[in-house]
């Protein structure tokens, strides 16, 4: 392993031994496909890039040599019907193996990926393709994705349609048809200020805006591979994630495979804890991450009978983190989890990083790579013990931090001012640095002159046996100004009574500061939620004003 991210990366540390500051030198004419994938492909190229398995049973192992030429293959296919540089190519292929040296070959034209997710409805297909302008389309067969194209209002303004896994009529079958082209491919020139890479973000509401990131983006993602997953370039890392979303990005390919790691790809339907863990026995996975509610359900379906011992680093990131699931899976694996928070515009901002103790529910520190900063409304810092909304410095530019939103100049300028990316996220500082999250900024709950973090309520209604779910809101209220509700879906074999609704609210008030306990219970079959699964609190305060008003 030759250390490739050394020529990107200036580190320093302090006197015991933790990362105190990290800086990146992008060159000019950086891109992840030549400078990385190949560079690998050419000196090393026999090194292990992706290993894939299909709930089948089905296995595949590519090296870099490998996703080197399936690349510029791809190149070739996709050059030959007419997509080059400047072009958005959606990319809707949930754990196919084909998105990895298909996103390879789009940064090596300059075309944009634009990742999505499998769950998306014509109406939404509709929207994206009008509001980026989508030249092309490259989706699986593994899910009924493409007839969700088929009947949106606007497919036909499609260039052309790709289909992988099996061929479909009216759709170019790339597997057949990429197999056909050379795989030689002479470099396009690229710049590190041009577009590369945009996320249609996951809002809870309003449509979703259009992050896009440049060429330097993936350099934004050293630390996060070599510091908070801390990868094995021998080894294999897996972070459970689809490839629609921005955790795919942050935990499946640009770190990992800068820092010369493999990446474990599982392709499934449904998610079931227990082939999640056999996955990690079979493969011998060494590094590992995914949403916090995730490790509670490997908890709950038991680890007996699970060889867990190649596992050298869990993280989590996305949620809450209750103390009680963070202690069981310590006592049981030796591990801690390590959480940090971030956004789709962005790398890990906070994190808790190789050699620091974790606080279970802190995000951790601010990440050496950025300056990060709380700030009131005013836009001054706030002390240790107040929050502030996290803002991240973004003069001079680092990479990793987004460049744009597509097609809206007001929202950019409202996001990037002054110097600052402000993330809209809301948190406390503790007298260690430690930073602990509170909500996005809207979410925030006024009630009888205190603020009260939903989040931080969320945390403690999650350890209550009876909740499988839930969302806090505030409901508006005369005396008050607002009250406190957690609108809760419970487990199975728990029934909604007035009795459970005064004992979570007795176990809230001694878990926390008695205001804070919800005035306000109801029980439901969902929570309303994005197409990313992110609950929708907008819509809970919404309705809750309709009935107010109504009355």
């Amino acid at each position: 392993m030759r250390n490739i991210n050394l020529r990107y990366v200036r580190e320093t540390y302090d006197e015991n031994g933790l990362l105190e500051d990290l800086r990146i030198d992008c060159p000019d004419d950086f891109n992840f496909g030549y400078d990385i994938v190949d560079d690998i492909a050419v000196n090393d190229p026999d090194r292990r890039a992706l290993v894939w398995q299909h709930e089948n049973g089905e296995t595949r192992t590519f090296t870099f040599a490998d996703i080197k030429r399936m690349s510029d293959k791809t190149c070739n296919y996709l050059a030959s019907k007419g997509i080059g540089k400047g072009d958005f190519v959606m990319l809707v292929l949930k754990h196919a193996y084909q998105f990895w040296y298909i996103s390879v070959a789009l940064h090596k034209m300059g075309a944009i990926a634009v990742p999505a997710t499998y769950m998306l409805k014509p109406h939404d297909i509709e929207y994206r393709i009008d509001a980026a302008g989508i030249k092309a389309a490259i989706v699986t067969s593994e899910t009924d994705i493409a007839e969700s194209f088929e009947a949106s209002g606007n497919v036909g303004k499609l260039a052309c349609r790709f289909i992988v896994g099996g061929p479909r009529d009216g759709w170019c079958d790339f597997d057949r048809e990429v197999e056909t082209f050379s795989d030689e491919w002479e470099r396009v020139p690229t710049r590190k200020t041009d577009r590369f890479l945009m996320y249609f973000t996951s809002g809870t509401s309003g449509n979703p805006k259009m992050a896009v990131h440049d060429h330097s983006y993936p350099l934004g993602h050293i630390l996060l591979a070599k510091h908070w997953h801390q990868v094995d370039p021998e080894g294999l890392h897996w972070s459970v994630a689809e490839t629609g979303w921005a955790k795919n990005a942050w935990g499946k390919i640009y770190g990992q495979w800068i820092m010369e790691a493999a990446v474990f790809v599982y392709e499934f339907d449904r998610f079931d804890p227990s082939d999640i863990l056999d996955m990690i026995e079979r493969h011998r996975v060494t590094t590992f991450c995914c949403p916090p509610t995730m490790f509670r359900l490997y908890l709950n379906a038991g680890l007996e009978g699970h060889d867990l011992s190649s596992l050298q680093n869990c993280c989590i990131a996305g949620e809450a983190l209750n103390p009680d699931t963070f202690n069981t899976w310590y006592q049981a694996t030796g591990l801690k989890l390590m959480e940090a928070f971030g956004q789709s515009e962005s790398s890990v901002i906070v994190g808790t990083l190789r050699g620091m103790t974790p606080k279970p529910g802190s995000m951790g520190k601010p990440s050496p790579q950025y300056r990060v900063e709380l700030v009131d409304r005013q836009g001054r810092p706030v002390p240790t013990g107040e929050e502030g909304e996290i803002v991240v410095s973004i003069e001079p530019r680092v990479p990793g931090i987004f460049k744009e939103y597509y097609r809206d100049a007001a929202k950019t300028a409202e996001t990037l001012r002054d110097g600052w990316h402000h993330t809209g996220d809301v948190a406390w500082r503790d007298e260690d640095g430690y930073f602990w999250y509170m909500g996005r900024n809207d979410d925030i709950i006024k009630s009888s002159g205190y603020r009260i973090s939903p989040f931080e309520i969320e945390s403690v209604l999650m350890e209550h046996p009876a909740v499988l779910e839930c969302a806090v809101t505030g409901v508006p209220d005369p005396v008050r100004g607002q009250l406190v509700k957690a609108t809760i879906v419970l487990r199975p074999g728990y029934e909604a009574s007035d009795a459970l609704r005064k004992e979570i609210q007795d176990y809230t008030k001694r878990n926390t500061a008695p205001y804070k306990y919800p005035r306000v219970i109801d029980f439901v079959e969902e929570l309303p939620k994005s197409v990313s699964g992110k609950v929708r609190r907008v819509v809970i305060r919404k309705s809750d004003e309709l009935d107010i008003s109504s009355e």
